[in-house]
């Protein structure tokens, strides 16, 4: 009888614990970054163009290569002009929250997605779906570079609100970055990228 009682406490808590994280798992985060008006991201999407030409125009024989620093706001403008979420007239940006990098089989349809800077680690957040379902995914982590593309050293995965163990999902995510290495290459005129003080820092190549 007390055996009885036990797996059935054990089978309650388990379908409890599967039902909580099924919720987790659907429900929508924190947005890492807050929409912005259409005229703000025109702007922004025009001053991250701005900066970028500034890493293109040929330094100075002796001189230190350009640096720039780019907003979250800029990146995510851009981003979101670059997908076509508003008309202007230039159309290339860099995706440096790597959304079509998810750990998923196939190529997963991206609907939205969100980035932000804090301190020296970039947040990505997008929506795709699983089973059917729309599902928030947010991917943390440092950004670097390395042969002329860009890293990703992770340190946090979510899907929807539940955390998932970042040393669980790092091999497959590092495999699915090398898979689509060549959407990581960095234009020939960036040498280094990295965020820092909340900013995108891009450095020119020498």
């Amino acid at each position: 009888m007390k055996k009885w009682h036990l797996d059935r406490i054990i089978s309650i808590a388990t379908l409890l614990t599967s039902v909580i994280a099924l919720y987790l798992v659907l429900k929508k985060p924190a947005p890492v970054s807050q929409p912005q008006a259409p005229a703000v991201a025109a702007a922004n999407a025009q001053s991250f163009q701005e900066k970028i030409q500034q890493l293109e125009t040929p330094k100075d024989p002796g001189a230190a290569p350009a640096e720039v620093r780019l907003t979250s706001e800029e990146v995510s403008a851009a981003l979101a002009q670059a997908a076509g979420a508003f008309p202007v007239s230039a159309q290339q940006a860099i995706s440096t929250s790597a959304p079509d990098a998810a750990i998923a089989a196939g190529a997963p349809e991206v609907k939205d997605y969100k980035v932000s800077f804090d301190g020296d680690i970039a947040h990505g957040q997008f929506l795709t779906q699983i089973g059917g379902k729309d599902v928030w995914v947010t991917l943390s982590g440092h950004l670097g570079s390395k042969d002329g593309y860009a890293t990703l050293d992770p340190t946090e995965f979510k899907v929807g609100d539940l955390n998932v163990p970042v040393s669980l999902v790092n091999d497959a995510l590092q495999k699915r970055l090398a898979e689509q290495r060549d959407q990581l290459k960095l234009p020939d005129s960036v040498g280094d990228i990295k965020v820092q003080n909340g900013e995108l820092v891009m450095t020119q190549k020498n």
